[in-house]
């Protein structure tokens, strides 16, 4: 189920899926970060502060909905569908801990993207069935922002891509300069980059980098 919103009308066309995670960046670095993320194309944005108290999340929420707003990038906030709703936000991510989607649907309405982490094909597939408006497929690797959780592979991306059909699904865990090859050989047409794209060097010219050759190599 699709539910149309100014910024919902992008998701379909985002390739490259940004995350700032506060394990990653300061908190006096939220509006470079987040300007750089943008200016190098990123056109949906997730803030994820993990063990995170939820008035300190409200203050870095509204830091970083404005540039998205300016950017017209979807704004998502992780795990907090009542402080998204609060806020306005875009869009609203959950795990698989967070229970049925249609109880979140009906706290965050009609229009709210929701996004839901999936670890497993039943899992991708349960979640389209559930309505969500997109999925996260992952971890591909093991990745330092999920210790302990194992990684999945790489063997079923086109398998659950080609079952989900135009519900967007973004590859997630230990994507980086290094294994992205392998990923998009793999079947990924969307991915989410983390950790390694926050410590780059040149976030923007990186971010242009990686949706350039996402554009380019896959349909």
């Amino acid at each position: 189920m699709w539910h149309i919103t100014p910024m919902s009308t992008h998701l379909a066309d985002c390739r490259l899926y940004g995350i700032l995670d506060m394990g990653y960046t300061s908190p006096d670095a939220i509006e470079t970060k987040t300007a750089a993320l943008l200016a190098g194309g990123i056109r949906i944005l997730q803030l994820r502060a993990k063990n995170t108290p939820p008035d300190t999340i409200r203050t870095y929420a509204r830091r970083m909905q404005p540039l998205c707003r300016a950017a017209h990038a979807i704004f998502v906030l992780n795990d907090y569908p009542d402080i998204a709703v609060e806020i306005g936000a875009d869009a609203v991510h959950v795990g698989q801990d967070a229970g049925p989607l249609a109880g979140i649907r009906r706290l965050v309405g009609p229009s709210m993207i929701i996004g839901r982490s999936t670890h497993s094909p039943e899992q991708a597939l349960a979640a389209q069935a559930e309505g969500a408006d997109y999925i996260g497929f992952g971890p591909l690797y093991p990745t330092g922002t999920k210790p302990g959780r194992p990684s999945i592979g790489l063997q079923d991306i086109a398998a659950v891509q080609q079952k989900l059909g135009e519900l967007p699904m973004f590859c997630i865990g230990g994507i980086n300069g290094t294994t992205l090859p392998a990923v998009l050989a793999a079947g990924a047409r969307r991915i989410v980059i983390v950790s390694w794209l926050l410590q780059q060097p040149d976030i923007t010219t990186t971010t242009r980098q990686i949706i350039t050759r996402l554009n380019q190599e896959t349909p």
